[in-house]
């Protein structure tokens, strides 16, 4: 895991902020299937505040350089 990215908002791979598409890259997933998962676990669960979370997330994540 030490040759992981720093985790990063991306430049490249986003849809609005690049919050999903930073985590995708850190963690080496697909970025359209961690979007897809994330946006019907904010739709189905009530008690995850998907947009809440996001717009943290949009300001806690550095942007990439």
């Amino acid at each position: 895991m030490a040759d992981a990215r720093p985790l990063r908002r991306s430049r490249r791979n986003r849809i609005i902020g690049g919050v999903m598409g930073g985590i995708a890259a850190h963690f080496g997933l697909n970025p359209t299937g961690l979007r897809v998962v994330y946006v019907v676990g904010s739709i189905v669960s009530a008690a995850f505040p998907g947009l809440l979370v996001y717009l943290v997330l949009w300001l806690l994540i550095p942007r990439e350089d």
